[in-house]
C-alpha cells in the first residue's frame, strides 16, 4: 500500500511538473504575438494609420479627397487581430495616395450603427464621402489592395478630347 501511494505522488508531482512549463509557454506565446501585433501596428501609427472617431470622421472620410479604407473592430475579435497586419501594411504602401482608419466599435457604436456593421472585421472603402465597396471577415491583402487601388487610380472621368 505505501509503494501505491508514492508512485501516486510521484505521478502526480510530474504531472504538475509538466502543467506550469506548458501553461507559462503559452503564455509567454501569447505576450510575444500581442506584442508583435501592437509593434506592428505602433510602427505605423500617427498619420499613416488613422484613429477614426465620432469627431473626426467627417473631415477625415467623408470630406477626404482620397479614398479611405476604414476597418470596423474591436479589441476582443480574433479575426480583427490577424487582419490588423495587413491593415498596417496597406496604410504603409497607399501613404499619400490613400487614407488607412480604424473604428473601434466598442468606443464608437454611433458609426458602427450608422454604416450597419453587424460583424466585424468590417472593412469599408469610402469615395467621395460615400461607401463604395465593403468586406466583412479576414480577407488576403491582395483583394484589399486591389479594391483599394481600383479607386485610388479612378480620378474624376477625363473630358473628352477633339480630335480631329
Amino acid at each position: 500500500m505505501a509503494s501505491e501511494g508514492t508512485s501516486m505522488r510521484k505521478k502526480h508531482k510530474s504531472w504538475l511538473r509538466g502543467v506550469p512549463l506548458t501553461f507559462a509557454a503559452a503564455i509567454i506565446l501569447s505576450i510575444i504575438a500581442a506584442g508583435y501585433t501592437q509593434r506592428e501596428e505602433s510602427q505605423v501609427s500617427g498619420q499613416k494609420l488613422l484613429t477614426l472617431t465620432t469627431e473626426n470622421f467627417q473631415d477625415e472620410v467623408i470630406a477626404s479627397s482620397r479614398p479611405v479604407l476604414v476597418d470596423f473592430w474591436a479589441a476582443w475579435c480574433g479575426p480583427c487581430k490577424v487582419i490588423a497586419p495587413t491593415v498596417a501594411e496597406l496604410a504603409v504602401e497607399f501613404e499619400g495616395k490613400a487614407k488607412i482608419g480604424k473604428v473601434d466599435v466598442d468606443a464608437q457604436t454611433e458609426l458602427a450603427q450608422k454604416y450597419s456593421i453587424t460583424a466585424i472585421p468590417a472593412l469599408l472603402i469610402f469615395k467621395d464621402g460615400k461607401v463604395v465597396e465593403r468586406f466583412v471577415g479576414v480577407r488576403e491583402k491582395s483583394e484589399l489592395k486591389t479594391a483599394l487601388a481600383k479607386f485610388v487610380n479612378a480620378g474624376p472621368p477625363s473630358a473628352p478630347t477633339n480630335n480631329p
